[in-house]
């Protein structure tokens, strides 16, 4: 036997803790320090008092022990004494932090009654399941870091596992957790071993490994190869050694670990990291962080026989940022990482090389803009603008700079700051009379400041600006001032007044519908109104849902002298007044009488009612019926006019005009009118129309299916998923049985292959409506039989 002092000293530490625990003081301070020992051994941090061998022997032979100390003493006066802060800073951690088989068992194997003591090894198990133990137990096992001859406790961790919803309901009935229903705790089961599979495939990749072999070895590396010739030639011997297969494994961790100077010139002697550092780090990947992208570089620009290197990335770069076949079918998460890796390369080029690559920028610049600016996706328009503005800045030309509006973010802050080189901050300025004392210099400050005037200013905060106009009263005196008023004032009162007086007005607004609503479509902010736009809406909505002016609208939007934004307009007018109609309308005169105060009568009903009330009160009753009255039905609204909306906008969408291509150039548009035709289609449900709106809806879309804009193919996706949910399923299945197998054949090709995650997300969807429609067809007893 060997005498290990380790074991004897966590041995000693341990049983006076527990000792400390069994028998406390007073004001319980010595279990609190009991328990932030016992904490130490489980830090793995800078800040644990501990040695990583004590901390080793804790958890090898005295965790459990532990485990069962705290569990027995539940009932004792300090566990009561803890207040939350406290509870969760030394309690808690004690059952997060050690091992988690028996971390978990131990919890689920105590002998609690109903009590304190149950309720806080309830809050820990489920904190133990929230924060991703259950994936730690799993690899734990996958690393062998179990004794071998645990049979008997991979057994019982198993049956625990499979068997914790019956075992917790059986404990708390009728008070469970919602966490450990079998609803929620087996599909957390399966995510968490979804993520230890995971972990699996990364450790058979080795990524893992070389991972901590970097994480070990590079920073050591980058210190000793600063200034030691001799470290450096055996860090480029060491990496030249490297085999084929293993090398990108190792570049990559590299460039997260440590500086690119271990690697030498390594990127000109080695072809196969060449393509890895020039080529796939930064055009076929997108997963690292920003941080990787100024390595690789800076190690390209670091060295004169590596920046043709350089020079070559811009190139390729800037050709695959420009070209519109990727803007259009690439994500947008590479998209950003292709524009940072494009001006941190045009930020390190010197003076003679941007000169030598000016006319490469530029065709770059025009180019990538424009591919940019046609997407309709509001994140690739910015990236546009932004990587516009800063390449523009950089070439100087001719003093010109570009200059876009865009709402800032922190992508854009970023992208900003690739091009700005970090400056140190500013010193303050030195004092000008050093020699002076302090208290002479704050004294003449001091009656330098009383030398002003010393009267209080008059405070005019709160005052009002006199107007001359006032709010429009009625609803042709509001028109009257929108067509024909140049004062700035009486048009802002009457666009603000616009949509409450059609709402009170309904006669008045039904006679002046149209023409108010084609004042307000081409109605320009001449006078910077705040929210002109959305007063503006508000008002147009208002008047399509009181008096329907959809046939308007739905006319207007095809017709000649109307510009992309006043269409917008008109779909999203359209969009709302549905949206309001299918709601059911307040009933205001019942509101409003529920406002009214009752007259207080002296008649003799008054005091008989008074007494009747008071017998109510004293009266004791075992049930009594619900107070508030039932919502009362309330027709659909939206239900008889839905073709009206939605059928008209199908009519002249193949027919190109002068300014207006719906399925050639003008692809915002198109996808914006295929999502208001889905909106549509998905509040007509239970509408008499609905299956003839789906059946136009789906032969519509069909033709744009495969559109090369991510909009216009969300629209579709969210056009076939309101279809499917709102069209009957008989007829889903009965009307359009031909087209459903390819329509499925269709959703799964997306659903694997899109490009864009949201088109992916939406295949799914509409795949299991889909197949909740088919099943259940089957399952009704006058549906469809297997043979149709």
């Amino acid at each position: 036997c060997f005498y290990d002092p380790h074991e004897a000293q966590v041995r000693l530490k341990v049983a006076q803790c527990f000792r400390s625990l069994s028998s406390s003081s007073a004001d319980h301070t010595d279990v609190f320090d009991a328990l932030e020992t016992l904490n130490s051994y489980l830090d793995d941090g800078a800040e644990s008092s501990s040695t990583a061998a004590e901390r080793e022997e804790f958890r090898r032979t005295q965790y459990t022990r532990t485990l069962r100390v705290l569990v027995g003493q539940l009932q004792a006066d300090w566990t009561h004494s803890l207040s939350a802060a406290q509870r969760s800073k030394l309690w808690d951690p004690l059952f997060l932090k050690g091992p988690p088989d028996q971390a978990l068992l131990v919890p689920l194997s105590a002998p609690c009654s109903p009590s304190a003591g149950l309720d806080r090894l309830v809050s820990v198990t489920e904190r133990f399941l929230q924060s991703g133990r259950l994936a730690d137990l799993l690899w734990s096992f996958c690393l062998r870091s179990v004794p071998p001859d645990s049979a008997q406790l991979r057994e019982t961790l198993l049956a625990r596992l499979a068997a914790l919803p019956d075992l917790t309901a059986n404990r708390l009935h009728p008070n469970n957790r919602p966490l450990f229903t079998p609803q929620r705790f087996y599909p957390l089961l399966a995510t968490e071993m979804l993520a230890a599979l995971e972990r699996i495939c990364r450790a058979l990749r080795g990524d893992i490994a070389i991972g901590l072999v970097l994480g070990v070895m590079a920073p050591r590396l980058a210190v000793c190869t600063r200034s030691d010739v001799v470290w450096q030639r055996v860090s480029w011997k060491l990496l030249q050694d490297v085999p084929e297969r293993c090398m990108e494994s190792v570049l990559t961790g590299l460039l997260q670990a440590a500086d690119s100077r271990i690697a030498g010139n390594l990127v000109l002697t080695n072809k196969k990291a060449q393509f890895v550092l020039t080529h796939k780090v930064l055009l076929l990947q997108y997963k690292y962080e920003t941080q990787v992208l100024r390595t690789v570089l800076g190690y390209l620009a670091s060295d004169r026989d590596r920046r043709p290197l350089l020079i070559q990335v811009l190139r390729s770069v800037s050709q695959a940022w420009a070209n519109p076949s990727a803007v259009k079918h690439t994500p947008q998460e590479q998209q950003l990482y292709v524009s940072k890796t494009l001006l941190l390369a045009a930020s390190l080029l010197t003076d003679a090389e941007l000169q030598e690559l000016r006319s490469d920028l530029l065709q770059c610049l025009l180019d990538g803009m424009q591919s940019h600016l046609d997407s309709s996706a509001v994140g690739i328009r910015t990236l546009g603008m932004v990587v516009g503005e800063c390449l523009s800045a950089r070439m100087d030309l001719n003093g010109a700079k570009l200059k876009f509006e865009y709402d800032e973010n922190e992508e854009t802050r970023e992208l900003l700051s690739l091009m700005t080189p970090s400056a140190c901050d500013p010193e303050p300025d030195p004092d000008p009379h050093p020699d002076l004392d302090p208290e002479f210099k704050c004294n003449n400050l001091v009656s330098y400041g009383r030398s002003d005037d010393d009267l209080p200013p008059y405070d005019m905060s709160g005052d009002v600006e006199a107007s001359r106009a006032a709010p429009p009263r009625y609803l042709r005196d509001c028109l009257e001032a929108l067509i024909s008023s140049d004062d700035s004032q009486r048009v802002e009162f009457s666009l603000r007044a616009a949509e409450s007086l059609v709402r009170r007005n309904v006669f008045a607004a039904k006679e002046i519908s149209v023409q108010m609503t084609k004042v307000l479509l081409h109605m320009e902010d001449k006078f910077s109104v705040s929210g002109f736009l959305v007063l503006r809406q508000a008002a147009m909505v208002a008047l399509t849902a009181v008096d329907s002016v959809t046939q308007f609208l739905t006319t207007e939007f095809y017709s000649l002298n109307y510009s992309l934004r006043q269409r917008l307009d008109i779909l999203e007018v359209l969009a709302l007044a549905a949206q309001e109609l299918s709601k059911p309308a307040a009933d205001k005169i019942t509101a409003a009488a529920s406002e009214l105060t009752p007259y207080q009568s002296n008649s003799a009903a008054s005091w008989r009612q008074e007494v009747e009330k008071r017998i109510q009160n004293k009266t004791k009753r075992i049930s009594k019926g619900s107070a508030q009255p039932r919502a009362g039905a309330a027709p659909n609204r939206y239900a008889p006019v839905a073709g009206y909306f939605f059928f008209p906008l199908l009519r002249n969408y193949d027919k190109p005009e002068v300014t207006f291509d719906l399925l050639g150039s003008d692809h915002l548009v198109l996808g914006r009118l295929i999502h208001t035709l889905g909106l549509f289609m998905h509040l007509a449900v239970n509408a008499p129309i609905a299956a003839q709106m789906g059946a136009a809806l789906l032969d519509f879309v069909w033709a744009v299916r495969y559109h090369a804009d991510q909009t216009v193919r969300r629209g579709v996706l969210f056009a076939v998923c309101s279809v499917f949910l709102s069209m009957p399923s008989q007829a889903l299945m009965m009307d359009l049985s031909q087209q459903l197998m390819e329509t499925r054949t269709w959703l799964a090709d997306v659903a694997e292959a899109d490009p864009d995650a949201d088109c992916r997300s939406l295949a799914v969807q509409s795949l299991v409506l889909l197949d909740q429609n088919l099943k259940k067809q089957l399952q009704n007893p006058n549906g469809l039989s297997l043979e149709s």
